[in-house]
C-alpha cells in the first residue's frame, strides 16, 4: 500500500487535534511494527495519555483492518500465524513482569533455581537477568538465552522432544535429567488454578515437569497471575498443599485466600510495574 493511501485512511476521529492525533496513530503503527505486539498499558505510558485516549486512537486503525486487537494488546494483521507463546507472552504482561520483579527479589545472587519454560517464567528469567552467580536447570531454550550470558551464572539445559511452540524440552529424559539436581527454588507455572485451590495445566508433559521439579527442590513456587484464578484447564497437576508459596500480581478472593491457608500456602503479591519504564 502506498503511504498516500496509509495516511488517508488515518483520518482523525472527531473532536480529537487532527494532525496530532494522525502523527500519534502512526508513531502506534511504526511501534507495533517493530516490537510485533503492544499492550494498551505500555502506548499510554510511551505517550504520557490516559488508556482510554489509546483505545480511541486505535479504534479507526482496527476499523480500517490496519491493526487487530488480541487479549490484553494490539498486533499487525499478517502477525495472527504467528506461534501462540508469542501471543502469551503479551497477554497479561503487566502481572507477569510484577510476577518477576516480585521472584527477583526472593531469588538471591548465588542461588540455584529449577525454571520452566512457560511465557511467565521467562518474564522471570527477564527479570533474574540482574541478579548474578545463579545456578539455573531449565528445559527452556528461551530461559537459557536470557540467563546462560549473564552475570557468571550457570545453566544447565535438559535435552528432549523440543516442543515448537515454546521451544521447551519434554519428555522422560528431561525427568531423568532434573532428578540430577538440588536446587534452592523450584519456580513453575500453570494455566489455571480453580475455586477449589486446585492448580491445573493444559498439557501432561508440563505436569510431570513441574512435579518432577518440586521433588528436587527445597521451595516450591508457582508462578501465576490473577487471570489464572477460578479457572479450570485440563490436567490436575497438584493440590495447595504441594506448594510453599505462589507469587501472583493481585491478591485472590477471600474464598481461594481462605482455601491456600488453610493448606499452609503463603501468598506474595507482585508490586504493578510502571508502563512507561
Amino acid at each position: 500500500m502506498a503511504n498516500y493511501e496509509v495516511f488517508a485512511r488515518l483520518a482523525p476521529s472527531p473532536g480529537l487535534d487532527p494532525m496530532f492525533s494522525t502523527q500519534r496513530q502512526a508513531e502506534i503503527l511504526r511501534l507495533v511494527r517493530d516490537e510485533r505486539t503492544c499492550t494498551i498499558t505500555d502506548l499510554a505510558g510511551r505517550f504520557e495519555v490516559s488508556d482510554e485516549t489509546i483505545r480511541r486512537n486505535i479504534k479507526p486503525l482496527i476499523a480500517d483492518g490496519l491493526l487487530i486487537k488480541v487479549h490484553g494488546g494490539i498486533m499487525l494483521p499478517e502477525r495472527l500465524d504467528e506461534p501462540p507463546f508469542h501471543r502469551r507472552m503479551v497477554a497479561s504482561r503487566e502481572g507477569k513482569q510484577a510476577i518477576g520483579a516480585r521472584i527477583s527479589e526472593l531469588v538471591r545472587d548465588g542461588d540455584s533455581l529449577i525454571l520452566e519454560g512457560g511465557t511467565t517464567c521467562l518474564h522471570i528469567a527477564q527479570a533474574l537477568s540482574a541478579r548474578s552467580r545463579l545456578t539455573v536447570v531449565t528445559n527452556s531454550i528461551e530461559v537459557a538465552r536470557v540467563l546462560a550470558p549473564r552475570n557468571g551464572n550457570r545453566v544447565f539445559i535438559a535435552g528432549g522432544e523440543l516442543r515448537a511452540d515454546d521451544s521447551a524440552a519434554v519428555g522422560d529424559s528431561v525427568l531423568a535429567f532434573l532428578r540430577q539436581f538440588h536446587v534452592r527454588y523450584a519456580i513453575v507455572s500453570v494455566t489455571a488454578i480453580d475455586l477449589q485451590g486446585r492448580f491445573m495445566d493444559a498439557l501432561p508433559a508440563d505436569v510431570a515437569f513441574s512435579l518432577a521439579a518440586f521433588a528436587q527442590a527445597e521451595r516450591r513456587v508457582v508462578a501465576a497471575d490473577h487471570a489464572k484464578f477460578g479457572h479450570s484447564a485440563l490436567v490436575h497437576a497438584f493440590g495447595p498443599d504441594a506448594v510453599d508459596l505462589l507469587v501472583t500480581d493481585e491478591a485472590p478472593t477471600a474464598a481461594l485466600a481462605q482455601v491456600f491457608a488453610a493448606a499452609g500456602l503463603e501468598v506474595s503479591v507482585g508490586a504493578s510495574i510502571d508502563p512507561a519504564l
